[in-house]
């Protein structure tokens, strides 16, 4: 099957937030898209606005008539769906055209010129700085992001006569594979996933695999001191870039009253005087990366300037719901020892006197299995760390692996508490803040409206406008 022959597109997890991206480039094509989850979000209700059929329900009977057709339907799906769901099974029995979603990202990078980012951490907040700062520059691209950008209201930019398309690769279950980059970011290769790769040894070589994958007159811009050894083609640039070294890196770094700014070195041309819009501390690094792929797809310095200043972040990536004198309230996607260490660290540094709790939901038994003395020592660095049980997503539970394992292993001397989830919001009513984080790539996040909302009654600031 290639486009020419598809007229109507199934998405199985259509709710999922890459997913949802592609249904969002399809409808935009004009085709016929429909497609399951298993619940309702903000994001199932913005896509049947905007023309996708959606239904919450294991049920074939509830698949629409036009997606029925198996010589002009494709169904794609989401590795997190089980063999054993009865419409991927119904679709498979019945000969229709299955792809995994990165098998679908595969082929818009070999129709158009695809500048990934990989990594274990931060690629939703590189790949969502590099295509704003492309989006709004003369060269233009379009976009599948892992996050709701907030400059754009939705996690996909379209351009009608941009060749460019920016896209976050996924290591898990292999997905980044399947692509086939004009120029990669790879920000970081801490193990992770070991359920799927089993060592970390698997999992560098599967980064290292991905290099290969790079189109020869393209770029590998890779974060300096990773441990894999990448193996590119002939033709094939590689540069390295950190926070302080490389080919690319930031200079004269300035922070002041809750301002960042630094200057972008860089092979092709420096670029004095770059603001973050997004002001913390690892988004200099993130940003230094961006710049360095936009770069060297065409945008000029002032572009670098203007897209790095006007940048105003992705949902549930250091999202901040309140920042006042009283308190400070945010959300934070970070559920890897190494992003919990970041995000810990940039609150340190920019609330260096005031009091910083945590209330971190774990994702998976397994990676709490793997790390949760990483977790420990990453948390270690807050005053007040609350933990809630483990969110599961995927997975069954596995005897003695609970948020206890993080409990015990915290350093003397840091406020603890365990809590169900259930009681978060009791827990807030009954607890005093200076700086409050919500950790985790769970459902806690789906509380923090209900949480800015007690915070603003306990501390008496007013509704923001809507």
């Amino acid at each position: 099957m290639t486009i020419k022959d598809i007229k109507s597109v199934y998405f199985i997890g259509v709710g999922g937030i890459g997913m949802s991206a592609i249904a969002r480039y399809f409808v935009s094509r004009g085709f016929v898209v429909a497609g399951y989850d298993k619940t309702p979000s903000a994001l199932t209700q913005q896509l049947e606005k905007e023309g996708v059929l959606i239904h919450y329900e294991e049920n074939t009977e509830q698949i629409p008539h036009a997606c029925r057709n198996k010589n002009t339907t494709l169904v794609v799906y989401t590795p997190a769906i089980p063999d054993t769901h009865r419409e991927l099974e119904y679709f498979k029995q019945n000969d229709f055209t299955v792809m995994k979603r990165a098998q679908v990202l595969g082929i818009l990078t070999e129709a158009h010129k695809g500048l990934c980012f990989a990594g274990t951490h931060g690629k939703t907040t590189t790949s969502a700085m590099c295509a704003h700062i492309m989006h709004q520059s003369h060269t233009d691209c379009n976009a599948f992001l892992g996050g709701i950008s907030k400059n754009y209201a939705t996690n996909y930019i379209l351009s009608k006569q941009s060749d460019y398309v920016v896209i976050e690769a996924d290591e898990f279950d292999r997905s980044f594979h399947w692509l086939k980059p004009w120029m990669t970011v790879i920000t970081s290769t801490d193990a992770d996933h070991l359920d799927i790769y089993g060592t970390k040894e698997a999992y560098l070589e599967s980064f290292e695999h991905y290099t290969t994958l790079i189109q020869q007159g393209g770029a590998l811009i890779m974060r300096r001191g990773l441990e894999m050894k990448p193996k590119v083609a002939d033709g094939v640039r590689v540069f390295e870039y950190s926070i302080d070294e490389g080919d690319f890196h930031a200079e004269n770094i300035r922070i002041d009253d809750g301002e960042i700014t630094f200057d972008f070195v860089s092979p092709i041309e420096n670029v004095k005087d770059v603001r973050l819009g997004q002001p913390v501390t690892i988004n200099i690094e993130n940003g230094v990366a961006a710049m360095a792929m936009a770069q060297l797809n065409g945008c000029t310095a002032e572009e670098l300037r203007y897209g790095m200043g006007t940048y105003k972040g992705v949902d549930r990536r250091f999202d901040f719901k309140l920042k006042t004198d009283k308190i400070v309230f945010l959300s934070d996607y970070a559920h890897h020892p190494k992003e919990i260490f970041h995000s810990a660290k940039s609150m340190r540094e920019l609330y260096r006197n005031r009091r910083i709790t945590a209330i971190f939901q774990p994702h998976l038994y397994t990676r709490t299995r793997d790390f949760y003395k990483d977790f420990a020592s990453a948390l270690s660095q807050l005053d007040e760390v609350v933990l809630t049980e483990i969110y599961p997503a995927r997975e069954l539970p596995i005897e003695g692996v609970t948020s206890k394992l993080i409990y015990d292993n915290l350093a003397a001397g840091v406020e603890k508490h365990l809590i169900c989830k259930d009681n978060v919001l009791k827990f807030i009513s009954e607890h005093d803040f200076e700086v409050l984080l919500l950790l985790g790539a769970g459902d806690l996040d789906n509380q923090a409206s209900e949480i800015e909302k007690i915070l603003r009654q306990k501390y008496g600031i007013a509704e923001k406008n809507r």
